[in-house]
C-alpha cells in the first residue's frame, strides 16, 4: 500500500506517541511528511517556536528530550477526522534544574499523503509540581 492510499487513524497517532515515549527520533521521523512543520508549546512567535523542514523538525523534537531527559506522555487519547487529528495526553518531565512539570496537553495534526505534515503542540501553563 502506498502512503497516498494510507489514511492515518487513532492507532497511527498512538504509535507516534509510543515513539515519543521511547525517545526514538528515527521512528518519529518515519511518521513525518517530507515537507513538515512542528510548532512547539513555547517560543517567541504566535505559533510558539516553529521548525520547518525535516532536519529542523528533527532538531526541534530532540530539544524536548534535552530540556526534559525523562519526558513522557501518558494517558493518551487520539482521534482523527479526515486530514486532521488530535492527541491529548499528560506531559511529565523533570528539567535539568530539578523542577518537575506535569500538565495536560494536546497535539493538533494536519496529515498529507498518509503522514504528519504539521504537529502543533499546546500545553497547560502550570507551575512546577515539585523539585527533585
Amino acid at each position: 500500500m502506498s502512503t497516498k492510499e494510507f489514511q492515518p487513524d487513532a492507532q497511527f497517532l498512538a504509535r507516534f506517541s509510543d515513539a515519543w515515549n521511547r525517545h526514538d527520533i528515527d521512528a518519529l521521523m518515519d511518521f513525518m511528511a517530507d515537507e513538515c512543520e512542528f510548532h512547539a508549546v513555547a517560543g517567541p512567535d504566535l505559533m510558539g517556536r516553529s521548525f520547518v523542514g525535516r532536519e529542523a523538525v528533527r532538531d526541534g523534537f530532540q530539544l524536548a528530550w534535552q530540556a526534559f531527559p525523562d519526558a513522557s506522555w501518558v494517558d493518551g487519547e487520539h482521534f482523527v477526522q479526515g486530514e486532521r487529528g488530535v492527541s491529548e495526553s499528560t506531559f511529565k518531565g523533570t528539567k535539568a534544574d530539578g523542577l518537575r512539570v506535569e500538565a495536560r496537553m494536546v497535539d493538533v495534526f494536519t496529515f498529507r499523503d498518509g503522514k504528519i505534515a504539521v504537529k502543533n503542540a499546546y500545553r497547560k501553563d502550570r507551575p512546577p509540581v515539585s523539585e527533585v
